[in-house]
């Protein structure tokens, strides 16, 4: 007959072995549990969410030459990925013949209170470059181009394009959600200075101010409503969305849509309204612009690119209508803090010019 291993041990030694086998059981049920949720936050992170701002999956390189997505950031690697057509590679960076004349701006943006800033570097080779770009669209058949000829024109400008993404990718650099990207995106454009350009053309005998690019808007850091709206309207475009202009010919104001739920949007059109002048809450459009009060014209809607939409928790919509409320039937004193609260949650300043 067989003994077992136990027989003959004290029974204070069986005690001991047998808490020695329960330590030694809890430590590997601990292990495992450990080991489970390490497993499912590296899947959130890693598997579930295997890509960066531009959609690209982790360890690959962007259709944005030279782009590479790095540990959740867009990082450059020309090494890897390449240049663009026209650029030079210079180690892991893409380099353009019109980076000369470097210059630093700084862009501010508020998100949900918090006010913050990218650091940007732009080039007076480009904007040398731009003031060759004639003025005029030659058109086939005695055309006369059209208002989106132009906004096109500017927007898709190449040598500009390519030293524009950069401001992209630091957007979607900055945060995981989408939506606040796009959110930092308006606050940065709305937050450089309103000015004209004072550089005077004439179109058939008559004086009027030269219209910027987008990057001039940049390295000017200033611009009109227009002006800003061609640059936020490629940052958008840029980030994959639906974006069109709302042109008001009778105020002669331009302002940007973004596509949105319908219920959200300016005139059932499926776009948000986004003023660019100054920070301003996404989809307000009952503002009061300097000489002007409010726009009451039908804007004519220009299509600049389709894409995706924004969702349906859309805080902004709320945020607009109790502004709206509170313009419209005065701030008492029960009312003045939920008026402060939305105007830091913004850094509004409630100061627009139309034009």
């Amino acid at each position: 007959m067989t003994e077992s291993k136990n027989e003959g041990l004290p029974e204070g030694g069986k005690i001991r072995q047998d808490r020695s086998v329960m330590i030694y059981l809890g430590i590997l049920i601990i292990m495992t549990i450990v080991l489970v949720f390490a497993v499912k936050m590296y899947s959130t992170v890693d598997i579930g969410n295997p890509s960066c701002g531009d959609g690209t999956e982790y360890g690959h390189c962007s259709l944005r030459q030279p782009l590479r997505c790095d540990k959740g950031l867009l990082v450059e690697k020309a090494l890897f990925c390449g240049c663009p057509v026209g650029l030079k590679k210079e180690g892991n960076l893409c380099i353009s013949e019109y980076q000369t004349g470097l210059k630093n701006v700084v862009l501010k943006y508020v998100l949900r209170g918090k006010e913050k800033e990218i650091n940007f570097e732009v080039y007076e080779g480009v904007v040398d470059h731009i003031s060759t770009i004639p003025k005029s669209i030659s058109s086939e058949g005695g055309e006369t181009p059209s208002r989106k000829d132009f906004k096109l024109r500017n927007i898709n400008e190449p040598a500009q394009r390519e030293l524009l993404l950069p401001l992209v990718t630091e957007i979607q650099n900055v945060v995981k959600s989408e939506e606040d990207r796009v959110r930092i995106a308006v606050s940065v454009v709305q937050n450089i200075p309103y000015g004209i350009s004072g550089n005077l053309i004439d179109i058939r005998g008559i004086q009027v101010n030269d219209s910027r690019y987008p990057y001039e808007v940049l390295y000017d850091n200033q611009g009109v409503c227009g002006e800003k709206g061609e640059l936020l309207a490629f940052i958008l475009r840029e980030m994959g969305y639906g974006v069109v202009f709302f042109y008001h010919q009778e105020e002669n104001h331009e302002a940007i849509g973004i596509k949105c739920p319908k219920e959200f949007s300016l005139g059932e059109t499926g776009y948000c309204f986004i003023e660019t002048t100054g920070p301003a809450i996404i989809t307000d459009n009952r503002l009061d612009y300097i000489g002007l009060g409010k726009l009451h014209s039908t804007p004519k809607v220009i299509l600049i690119s389709d894409g995706k939409s924004l969702g349906d928790n859309l805080y902004e919509y709320n945020d607009a209508d109790t502004l709206t409320d509170l313009r419209d039937n005065g701030v008492s004193m029960f009312s003045e803090g939920k008026l402060k609260d939305i105007r830091d949650k913004y850094g509004l300043v409630e100061v627009y010019r139309a034009g």
